[in-house]
C-alpha cells in the first residue's frame, strides 16, 4: 500500500518493498522525498511480518542524488539551515545502515551522489551492467560528506580518494570490481531474478541470527583482536547456541528438516 507519492511500500509475503517514486526527476531527493523514505524504512522496521527489505527505485533510474530545485533552495540557506538539511540526509543514511533487517538495492539507470550512498548502505546491492555510477560533489565545489562513512566502508579509502576527488562516473563493471556492487544483472528484465535469488538465499537464514550478524560486523570491522574483542565475540555464540533460534536451527540441521522460520516451498501446479 503507498505512503505517499514519492514513497510506495508494499508487502510480498515476508518481504518488504520500498520504491522510490519521483520517476520524472530521476528519484532525485528533496526534503521531503528524504523524510519519507526514512519514515518508510523506519516503518519496515518496526513491522514483525517483514523479514527483509528491498529498496528500488521507480521509471528510469534508481537515485540520481540531489534535485535540482532542492539544491537552489539550499544556496540561500544559512549555515544553521544548512546544517538541519544535512542531518535530515544523515539521518536517512543511518536509518538504512543500521536497519536491523536485510537491506537488498535493487538498482538501475543511474545511482549518483546520494544515491551511491543509498547503495552502500544496503547489505546487498544488485545492478544492471547498464547502471552507471557517480560521486560529482567535488564538480559543485561541494563533498559526499554524509555518505562517506558508508561509501569509504564499501569501497576503501583508496578507491574513495579517486572517485570523491575526480568526480567521475564509473560503470556497474567498475562499481562491482571495487565492491559496492555484489551482483550484475545483464538487463533490467534480469535484475529481478538476482534479487529473488538473494532474497530465497536470505529467508533461509534465522531472522535472529541475521540481526546478530549485522551487530558482529560492527563490532569488529576495523577492531583490533584484542582480549575484549574475543570475550565479546565468544559471549555473542554462546548466547545465540542458547537461545530458541540456535537451538532450532541446530535440530533442524541434525533432523534434516526445515528450520522453522524458512518459507514452504511453492505448491506444485497441475
Amino acid at each position: 500500500m503507498p505512503m505517499t507519492n514519492t514513497v510506495v511500500t508494499e508487502h510480498q509475503g515476508p518481504i518488504g518493498l520500498v520504491t522510490i517514486n519521483r520517476p520524472e526527476r530521476h528519484n532525485a531527493f528533496d526534503d521531503a522525498l528524504i523524510a519519507e523514505l526514512t519514515d518508510a524504512l523506519r516503518a519496515m522496521e518496526a513491522d514483525e511480518s517483514v523479514r527483509l527489505v528491498v529498496l528500488a527505485g521507480a521509471g528510469p533510474s534508481f537515485c540520481a542524488g540531489a534535485d535540482l530545485s532542492w539544491m537552489k533552495r539550499m544556496g540561500g540557506f544559512s549555515l544553521d539551515e544548512n546544517r538541519r538539511d544535512a542531518m535530515g540526509l544523515a539521518t536517512l543514511m543511518r536509518t538504512l545502515a543500521h536497519l536491523r533487517k536485510p537491506t537488498i538495492a535493487r538498482v538501475h539507470g543511474a545511482a549518483y551522489g546520494g544515491g551511491v550512498g543509498l547503495v552502500a548502505c544496503c547489505d546487498i546491492a544488485c545492478a544492471t551492467q547498464q547502471t552507471m555510477f557517480a560521486l560529482t560533489e567535488t564538480k559543485l565545489g561541494l563533498v559526499p560528506a554524509v555518505v562517506s562513512p558508508y561509501v569509504v566502508a564499501a569501497i576503501g579509502e583508496r578507491l574513495a580518494r579517486r572517485y570523491f576527488l575526480t568526480g567521475e562516473r564509473f560503470e556497474a563493471a567498475e562499481a562491482w570490481r571495487i565492491g559496492l556492487i555484489h551482483e550484475l544483472a545483464l538487463e533490467e528484465t534480469d535484475l529481478d531474478d538476482k534479487v529473488g535469488h538473494i532474497v530465497d538465499a536470505l529467508l533461509a537464514c534465522g531472522p535472529v541470527a541475521q540481526r546478530e550478524a549485522k551487530d558482529l560486523i560492527r563490532a569488529v570491522a576495523g577492531k583490533p583482536v584484542t582480549s575484549e574483542l574475543i570475550q565479546d565475540t565468544a559471549e555473542r555464540i554462546a548466547k545465540l547456541r542458547a537461545s530458541p533460534e540456535g537451538r532450532e536451527g541446530v535440530s533442524a540441521f541434525l533432523e534434516k528438516r526445515r528450520a522453522s522460520w524458512v518459507p514452504p516451498e511453492p505448491a506444485a501446479e497441475g
